[in-house]
């Protein structure tokens, strides 16, 4: 199994000071070459740049520049020029498929906090001085930092990543080999159907709350971001204050995605560990938060009618901070390691089809929390009924795959 493992780095002042000239340096290869790409499809009758042709540069660049490019890994330059062309490739995929482009665009003193080192022992390396209890990473140019391990590696380390966020830094290792850790088999299936009101509803009719930690701090959020808006656009970026505001802001979105983090990561465990087999609905989130197309009005022109944007915007923050899909993908990481099974079933008609007679019909729908069915007249909770029906398909596929 390839698996990632996070850790707090706690570097020195001149560590620190380094480490954001660092990500400076890297920011400006990457829009650098993105500038080269862009001159060279413009001005020179559309020739297109590749990755190995920037690559190439690279030594070049950095005899060139010594002080800056020349300090850091080589490795880790081309990983950033791979990033670049990965994001061409991905804009070129988007436009043969009819979809929104997205031109790769310059990366901003906030939208570049990853420098990644392809391979370890190239430019850094996990943990080289074993024989120290306290555990450090050594970088290029930085030497050797130490790291906050909370748990132990396992597997074969095969990438090492430098994040920021916010003040704080983190050394991110992708493993490869992983060992799983089977739990004992408790010979229980269960189906699960998420929700808004609560985050999902079980099979054997267990509600988990939905702490919805966006709306908890919507108050907070609006008054720092109100502060934030405040200064005038001239200022933006220049003062102090405004740096200040801006970290606020950053830091309460921050504290909310931990706090979501923190709540899947428990409730997936508790899933994983008391069942062989879990069910789940698969979802298309994206589709089901994109905004509501404009309706033009046909008697005025300019004009738009009602189309309910509104009240979809307000669904949609509940979707994305109940956030189904980090859940989802907890959920399969942790049952993978556990050799426990995951079934993702059709979602169509759960919450219509009546458990009893099978019987479906939009009207068996009384309400969002009520199910009635109109031929059978079975009652129960409608996420209950979702639940049960996500348990059935996964039986079937169970069976199917057997």
């Amino acid at each position: 199994m390839i698996r990632a493992f996070t850790f707090r780095l706690r570097p020195t002042v001149r560590q620190a000071q380094a480490l954001s000239e660092m990500l400076r340096d890297h920011r400006s290869l990457y829009n650098g070459a993105l500038q080269e790409r862009r001159d060279a499809y413009r001005h020179a009758s559309k020739t297109s740049v590749t990755y190995g042709d920037q690559s190439a540069q690279v030594k070049e660049i950095r005899a060139f520049d010594p002080q800056r490019q020349g300090r850091w890994s080589f490795s880790s330059q081309q990983a950033t020029l791979r990033r670049l062309d990965k994001a061409f490739t991905a804009f070129f995929r988007r436009v043969k498929a009819g979809q929104t482009p997205g031109y790769p665009r310059y990366k901003g003193a906030g939208h570049f906090d990853t420098v990644t080192f392809p391979k370890d022992g190239d430019g850094c390396r996990w943990n080289s001085t074993p024989h120290d209890p306290v555990t450090r990473v050594r970088l290029q140019g930085l030497g050797h930092v130490r790291v906050h391990q909370h748990r132990p590696v396992k597997g074969r380390v095969k990438t090492v990543s430098v994040k920021r966020e916010g003040k704080h830094w983190y050394v991110i290792l992708a493993c490869d080999d992983v060992p799983a850790e089977p739990l004992d088999r408790t010979g229980a299936i269960v189906g699960i159907d998420l929700g808004v009101t609560h985050l999902m509803t079980t099979s054997e009719g267990v509600h988990v709350a939905n702490p919805r930690f966006l709306q908890a701090s919507a108050d907070a959020l609006a008054e720092a971001q109100r502060a934030l808006d405040a200064f005038p656009q001239r200022t933006r970026r220049r003062t102090k204050k405004h740096r200040a505001a801006a970290r606020k802001v950053a830091k309460l979105h921050a504290k909310i995605r931990r706090q979501r983090l923190d709540h899947h990561h428990k409730r997936a465990l508790d899933l994983v560990r008391e069942h062989d087999v879990i069910g789940h609905e698969q979802l298309n989130t994206a589709g089901m938060t994109r905004a509501p197309k404009a309706k033009p009005d046909p008697d005025n022109d300019g004009a738009f009618l009602a189309n309910g944007a509104a009240a979809k915007a307000g669904l949609n923050r509940s979707i994305l901070d109940a956030g189904w899909g980090q859940f989802l993908a907890i959920l399969a990481n942790k049952a993978e390691s556990a050799s426990r099974r995951v079934i993702p079933v059709n979602a169509r008609n759960t919450s219509r089809t009546c458990p009893q007679c099978g019987h479906v019909a939009k009207e068996n729908r009384t309400t969002q929390a009520t199910f009635e069915c109109t031929s059978c007249g079975f009652l129960a909770n409608a996420d209950h009924v979702g639940a049960l029906n996500v348990l059935d398909r996964a039986g079937l596929a169970l069976c199917a795959a057997a």
